[in-house]
Protein backbone atom coordinates (compact mmCIF):
# COMPACT_ATOMS: atom_id res chain seq x y z
CA UNK A 1 0.00 0.00 0.00
CA UNK A 2 1.36 3.39 -1.01
CA UNK A 3 1.96 5.97 1.64
CA UNK A 4 1.37 9.67 1.43
CA UNK A 5 -1.29 11.63 -0.36
CA UNK A 6 -3.45 10.04 -3.02
CA UNK A 7 -2.20 11.20 -6.43
CA UNK A 8 -5.68 10.87 -7.94
CA UNK A 9 -7.17 13.17 -5.32
CA UNK A 10 -4.37 15.71 -5.79
CA UNK A 11 -4.97 15.68 -9.56
CA UNK A 12 -8.70 16.28 -9.02
CA UNK A 13 -7.98 19.10 -6.56
CA UNK A 14 -5.58 20.76 -9.01
CA UNK A 15 -8.12 20.56 -11.83
CA UNK A 16 -10.83 22.04 -9.61
CA UNK A 17 -8.46 24.77 -8.48
CA UNK A 18 -7.69 25.71 -12.09
CA UNK A 19 -11.39 25.82 -12.95
CA UNK A 20 -12.03 28.11 -9.99
CA UNK A 21 -9.04 30.31 -10.88
CA UNK A 22 -10.45 30.67 -14.38
CA UNK A 23 -13.89 31.48 -12.96
CA UNK A 24 -12.62 34.23 -10.67
CA UNK A 25 -10.21 35.81 -13.14
CA UNK A 26 -12.12 35.49 -16.42
CA UNK A 27 -15.80 35.20 -15.56
CA UNK A 28 -15.94 37.46 -12.50
CA UNK A 29 -13.11 39.67 -13.86
CA UNK A 30 -11.26 39.89 -10.54
CA UNK A 31 -7.63 40.88 -10.41
CA UNK A 32 -5.43 37.83 -10.08
CA UNK A 33 -4.23 38.75 -6.57
CA UNK A 34 -7.83 39.06 -5.36
CA UNK A 35 -8.69 35.72 -6.98
CA UNK A 36 -5.67 34.12 -5.30
CA UNK A 37 -6.74 35.46 -1.93
CA UNK A 38 -10.25 34.03 -2.32
CA UNK A 39 -8.92 30.65 -3.46
CA UNK A 40 -6.40 30.58 -0.63
CA UNK A 41 -8.52 31.78 2.27
CA UNK A 42 -12.06 30.67 1.38
CA UNK A 43 -11.96 27.73 -1.00
CA UNK A 44 -8.82 25.57 -0.93
CA UNK A 45 -6.95 26.65 2.22
CA UNK A 46 -3.47 26.47 0.71
CA UNK A 47 -0.97 29.29 0.21
CA UNK A 48 -1.21 31.73 -2.68
CA UNK A 49 2.28 30.71 -3.80
CA UNK A 50 1.23 27.07 -3.99
CA UNK A 51 -1.88 27.98 -5.97
CA UNK A 52 0.18 29.87 -8.56
CA UNK A 53 2.65 26.97 -8.75
CA UNK A 54 -0.23 24.58 -9.47
CA UNK A 55 -1.73 26.87 -12.13
CA UNK A 56 1.67 27.34 -13.80
CA UNK A 57 2.31 23.59 -13.79
CA UNK A 58 -1.11 22.81 -15.25
CA UNK A 59 -0.58 25.37 -18.02
CA UNK A 60 2.93 24.09 -18.72
CA UNK A 61 1.61 20.54 -19.00
CA UNK A 62 -1.04 21.79 -21.42
CA UNK A 63 -4.00 20.37 -19.56
CA UNK A 64 -6.08 23.52 -19.87
CA UNK A 65 -5.41 25.89 -22.75
CA UNK A 66 -7.82 28.55 -21.49
CA UNK A 67 -5.65 29.36 -18.45
CA UNK A 68 -2.88 31.87 -18.69
CA UNK A 69 -0.84 32.21 -15.49
CA UNK A 70 0.47 35.54 -14.36
CA UNK A 71 4.18 35.83 -15.09
CA UNK A 72 6.59 36.07 -12.21
CA UNK A 73 7.36 39.69 -11.38
CA UNK A 74 11.03 40.51 -11.33
CA UNK A 75 12.44 43.56 -9.63
CA UNK A 76 14.27 45.90 -12.01
CA UNK A 77 17.94 46.44 -11.33
CA UNK A 78 18.90 50.08 -11.41
CA UNK A 79 22.44 51.23 -11.95
CA UNK A 80 24.03 54.37 -10.54
CA UNK A 81 23.87 55.94 -14.00
CA UNK A 82 20.15 55.39 -14.16
CA UNK A 83 19.62 56.77 -10.67
CA UNK A 84 21.62 59.88 -11.54
CA UNK A 85 18.91 60.83 -14.04
CA UNK A 86 16.60 61.72 -11.14
CA UNK A 87 17.35 64.95 -9.33
CA UNK A 88 17.72 64.75 -5.59
CA UNK A 89 14.86 66.13 -3.58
Amino acid sequence: MARGRDKGLIRLRDEALCRRYYYWTERQRLRFDDALRILSEREFFISEERIMAIVRRMVREGRDNSLKPVPKVKMPRLTNDQLSLFPEL
